[in-house]
């Protein structure tokens, strides 16, 4: 492991950068969740973001209904990798950026997708508002990012795991999800549920191809895009693995697990001026560094302000 690739990864803020939004604006505008949430500190790693999100995309195309949503109406196949950053800004917004603009978004997201719809190769059909579609989507990407956080960040106790996904309940219902996902326990009824609609398809090798390409950043080795493929595949449910049939050639070596381990702790450690925590937090009047702050410090200075 070199120090340029570890620094490559450890880099939200030039997604945001990018993408042309400033989350240092409006001053004082409050973001939709709270600047001392489990939500702030575990969106700020690009670990967990990029390994959860590869995570949550599989989940999301085990289900023929939106796998054919996505595949037929957006330009996922044409340009995944701009899709994809698009997603996480999106992601990144509903977390940290000002309320008002959270809303906006999340409702021209809505608008659009209430125009796909169609049938799948099989005939079934779908709409892409389709509360139990609506529900899967939010419940993968919040057990994505959870599961590799605590994988290759640091472990959380039962109790903070389901805060974290409690807390994603405000952006969840401006998404239109009627059931958020709130425990762990909330999201293995759901996972069950739908299990035997789920099916393999081509796709999802195709997808793992793309990020194994590397073409996201092109800058980085090919063995870490590798290793991280492996690293999504390995935090899926066992039984959604077993139906996509990714099996042991898509196992994690322990060489990978280090290494991904490392780059996630050191990331986590950065204090970036850049990445939507930070600017977020100046916004509303904190140091840069509040969501690297213990909790201790974070409550002493939230305590000082309402004082």
């Amino acid at each position: 492991m070199n120090a340029p690739p570890a620094k490559e990864m450890m880099q939200p803020g030039r997604k945001a950068a990018a993408l042309n939004f400033d989350f240092t604006k409006p001053a004082g505008e409050a973001a939709l969740l709270a600047p001392d949430s489990i939500q702030w500190r575990v969106f700020r790693n690009p670990i967990a973001m990029g390994i959860g999100g590869i995570a949550a995309v599989l989940m999301e195309f085990a289900d023929a209904r939106i796998r054919s949503g996505v595949w037929d109406h957006s330009v996922y196949k044409v340009d995944p990798i701009g899709r994809s950053m698009r997603t996480g800004m999106a992601a990144m917004i509903g977390v940290y950026g000002p309320a008002p603009a959270a809303r906006n978004l999340i409702a021209g997201i809505t608008r659009m997708h209430a125009k796909v719809g169609g049938e799948t190769p099989s005939g079934q059909s779908y709409r892409a508002l389709e509360p139990e579609l609506l529900n899967w989507v939010h419940a993968t990407a919040a057990y994505g990012f959870l599961t590799a956080y605590c994988r290759f960040v640091r472990p959380l106790d039962e109790a903070s795991r389901n805060r974290f996904l409690a807390e994603g309940r405000p952006v969840a219902e401006l998404y239109g999800v009627t059931e958020p996902v709130e425990t762990e326990a909330q999201f293995e009824r759901m996972m069950r549920k739908l299990l035997p609609g789920f099916e393999p398809h081509p796709i999802n090798l195709e997808f793992l191809d793309i990020i194994q390409s590397g073409k996201a950043q092109p800058s980085l080795p090919n063995f870490i895009h590798r290793a991280v493929a492996r690293a999504s595949v390995s935090i899926l449910p066992p039984e959604v693995r077993a139906v996509l049939e990714l099996g042991r050639e898509w196992d994690l070596t322990w060489r990978d697990r280090l290494m991904l381990k490392a780059f996630g702790r050191m990331a986590d450690r950065k204090r970036d001026p850049q990445s939507p925590a930070w600017q977020a937090a100046i916004r509303l009047g904190l140091p840069g560094e509040f969501a690297w702050l213990p909790d201790r410090a974070q409550q002493r200075i939230l305590s000082s302000r309402a004082g």
